[in-house]
């Protein structure tokens, strides 16, 4: 996989994946930059929400017909001294629909633990949130089962 980033004046710039689509960068105007684009950090938290969106989808394939509104928030905390990476992000499901909390939480964790490259790929602490048709779902159990 090759990504190609070009600068487009100031702190912009252009990225073009190998799916030929393109994603605009700019810095805040505190950092010099026009804001006419996401910063870095914002797409890696979009990123990893897309990445492990696509993952819970996946296995929620036969339940998707069931869900009418699938959000994911990511929350990220940043150290306060340069570089400010990401020391922990909260990554909340917003689900409505008539799914099994457990088939969810599973997907979540298949994700998390099998499948996604972007979450495998960062050091921070990640930690997940279900809300169900408006109600936090707590995790029970940790326990893999077979497909369902």
């Amino acid at each position: 996989m090759k990504v190609v980033t070009k600068w487009t004046g100031q702190r912009a710039f252009t990225a073009v994946g190998d799916s030929g689509y393109e994603i605009n960068m700019d810095a805040t105007p505190a950092y010099g930059g026009e804001g006419e684009g996401c910063t870095p950090t914002e797409m890696l938290l979009a990123s990893l929400a897309g990445c492990i969106g696509i993952d819970v989808t996946m296995i929620l394939k036969p339940h998707l017909s069931s869900v009418n509104r699938l959000e994911i928030e990511t929350d990220g905390t940043r150290k306060e001294e340069l570089p400010k990476g990401f020391t922990s992000i909260v990554v909340t499901f917003t689900i409505d629909g008539q799914v099994d909390s457990k088939k969810i939480w599973r997907a979540i964790n298949l994700g998390k633990q099998k499948y996604c490259a972007v979450s495998d790929s960062l050091k921070a602490d990640i930690s997940f949130r279900l809300i169900l048709n408006g109600a936090e779902q707590a995790e029970i159990g940790t326990q893999e089962h077979g497909a369902e």
